[in-house]
């Protein structure tokens, strides 16, 4: 059984950015730990002054195939009907797509036991969520990935980390473009964060060897994005 996830980008109404976020907090948690299908995971916001205004992201996790399956007709003729009739009135737009776990990812399967549901509040995380599009073979950026990127950053000393790399994600074939995979990372340094935002990369970082010219053989478009998470979501 595989787990899947389902990823959303929300552009919200600005006046309407905190009733939607209730409609979540107080609606689409709740209603989906009625039942063993699929658990609200992540969700965050565009920090300001990084991206579009008034976007949010969520991540949930659904159990399998099946399960998506029930979730699915849960909202097209189900108890979430009416719920997502409301939510679609404080959006512009949402864009959503199935994830699977690479074979690497440290997440692979959420113990919905473990995922609080009742909006209990704890500080506010950083994440950057990188999403590339190769050139190259999928499986092959997907590897690159692991073996020039995450093992190196794993094994680096704490102090040098600027991110924990929390999970990595492919598009499961056929809800989204084939070629695009997702590391979702959390900042685990500000001070860092900030060196990386107002520095230019050293030249060791632009000889061959290092990941940002060797990462070139595979891909040369992607997008960071710098994500907020609320107090109340669940993992965080």
């Amino acid at each position: 059984m595989t787990m899947l996830f389902l990823h959303e980008v929300h552009k919200l109404l600005g006046a309407k950015e905190e009733e939607f976020e209730q409609a979540y907090r107080g609606g689409w948690m709740p209603m989906l730990a009625r039942g063993d299908d699929a658990r609200l995971l992540w969700y965050a916001n565009h920090a300001a002054g990084s991206g579009p205004s008034y976007n949010v992201v969520t991540i949930t996790a659904i159990n399998d195939g099946a399960a998506w399956e029930r979730l699915a007709l849960r909202v097209q003729k189900g108890d979430l009907r009416e719920w997502i009739d409301g939510v679609d009135q404080l959006r512009y737009d949402v864009t959503g797509k199935i994830l699977l776990p690479v074979y690497w990812s440290r997440l692979q399967e959420v113990d919905f036991k473990t995922v609080p549901t009742d909006g209990r509040e704890h500080e506010l995380s950083l994440f950057m969520e990188d999403t590339g599009w190769p050139y190259s073979s999928l499986d092959d950026y997907i590897r690159m990935w692991d073996e020039i990127y995450a093992r190196p950053m794993s094994q680096a000393p704490p102090e040098m980390r600027i991110l924990d790399i929390q999970a990595c994600f492919q598009v499961a074939h056929g809800s989204y473009q084939r070629r695009e995979a997702i590391l979702w990372q959390k900042i685990t340094s500000l001070d860092a964060l900030m060196h990386l935002l107002t520095s230019d990369l050293p030249p060791e970082q632009r000889k061959p060897g290092s990941y940002m010219v060797d990462a070139l053989q595979y891909r040369d478009q992607w997008q960071s994005k710098l994500l907020r998470t609320t107090a109340w979501s669940p993992l965080y």
